[in-house]
C-alpha cells in the first residue's frame, strides 16, 4: 500500500484496528433532519469521542471549524431527495479537485445493489475509486437500500459488500443484520456498521453494536441513534467503550446511565 493511502487508512482505523465514525450527512437527501437542524451545534460536544466525521462539503464548510483535527470522510454522491421518485438515482457530486482542496481523509459514495440504478451507482463507485487511488485517498462504499428496508438481510448485504470491495472500495459501510458474520466473512476489506432508523431503546443499540463487533465489524458509523438520543454525549461514550474497550452490553448501559446523570 502506498504511504499516502496507508497514512489515511491509519487515521480512519485506530491503533486497535477499530473505528467510530460520526455521520452528519443526512441533510443531503433529508433536509433539516430532527436534531441536525444546526449541525455545528449538534456535533460540537460529540467530536471528542468520534474517530472521524462523515459529512458533505457544504456542512463541512459551514458547520465544522477548520481547526478541527478529526479526519473527514467526504460524502461525494447525491442528487436525489426523500421526496423524489427514487433515492437510488445518485451521481458523483464532488470533483477530485474539491476533495483535495477540502483535505479529505477519505470519501464516501452510496451504491444501490438490486435497484433500478444498480449499474449507475456501481459505476459511480468505480469512477471515484479510479480517481482517488491516484491520490492515495480511500473510498468508503455505503451499501444503501433507499426505502426498501426488507433488503437488510445477510444474503443481500453480503452480496453488496463483496461487490463494493471487488470494485475497489477500501472500506464498506453496511447495516447490521442477523448472521452478520456472513457479511463480514465474505468481504475482504474492513466492514463498518451503519445504524439505520432510530432504535426504540439505548440497550437495543448497544446489543446490535456489540454483536456486530463480535462477528467481525471493525467499527461503527452511527448518526441518528446518537444525536437524536436524549443524552448524545452519554451515547457516544458508551458506544466508544464497546468499540475501543471491548465492554459488554451491561457495562455500556451502565456508562450511558452514569454519564446521563452527570450531564
Amino acid at each position: 500500500m502506498d504511504w499516502g493511502m496507508e497514512n489515511r487508512m491509519s487515521q480512519l482505523l485506530q491503533s486497535d484496528g477499530r473505528c467510530f465514525f460520526l455521520p452528519i450527512d443526512h441533510g443531503y437527501f433529508q433536509g433539516p433532519t430532527t436534531c441536525l437542524e444546526k449541525p455545528g451545534e449538534t456535533i460540537k460536544p460529540l467530536l471528542p469521542y468520534c474517530d472521524a466525521i462523515f459529512v458533505t462539503r457544504g456542512v463541512l464548510r459551514s458547520a465544522v471549524p477548520p481547526a478541527c483535527s478529526k479526519p473527514v470522510i467526504l460524502r461525494v454522491s447525491g442528487g436525489t431527495s426523500i421526496v423524489g421518485k427514487d433515492l437510488g438515482d445518485e451521481r458523483i457530486t464532488t470533483s477530485m479537485e474539491e476533495i483535495l482542496r477540502l483535505n479529505a481523509t477519505a470519501v464516501g459514495v452510496s451504491i444501490f445493489v438490486g435497484s433500478d440504478y444498480e449499474r449507475e451507482t456501481l459505476l459511480n463507485l468505480t469512477s471515484i475509486v479510479n480517481e482517488c487511488e491516484r491520490y492515495g485517498i480511500p473510498v468508503m462504499a455505503v451499501t444503501a437500500v433507499g426505502k426498501e428496508l426488507e433488503k437488510r438481510d445477510a444474503r443481500y448485504l453480503a452480496l453488496s459488500c463483496r461487490i463494493a470491495a471487488e470494485l475497489g472500495a477500501r472500506v464498506v459501510k453496511t447495516y447490521w443484520c442477523e448472521n452478520f458474520e456472513k457479511v463480514v466473512n465474505g468481504c475482504p476489506v474492513p466492514v463498518v456498521m451503519a445504524g439505520g432508523p432510530r432504535c426504540e431503546t439505548e440497550r437495543e443499540v448497544f446489543e446490535f453494536v456489540h454483536d456486530g463487533i463480535a462477528r467481525g465489524a471493525v467499527g461503527l458509523n452511527l448518526g441518528r441513534n446518537v444525536w437524536q438520543n436524549r443524552h448524545p454525549v452519554a451515547m457516544m461514550q458508551a458506544l466508544r467503550a464497546i468499540i475501543h474497550e471491548n465492554v459488554g452490553v451491561d457495562e455500556a448501559d451502565d456508562i450511558y446511565r452514569r454519564v446521563s446523570r452527570e450531564k
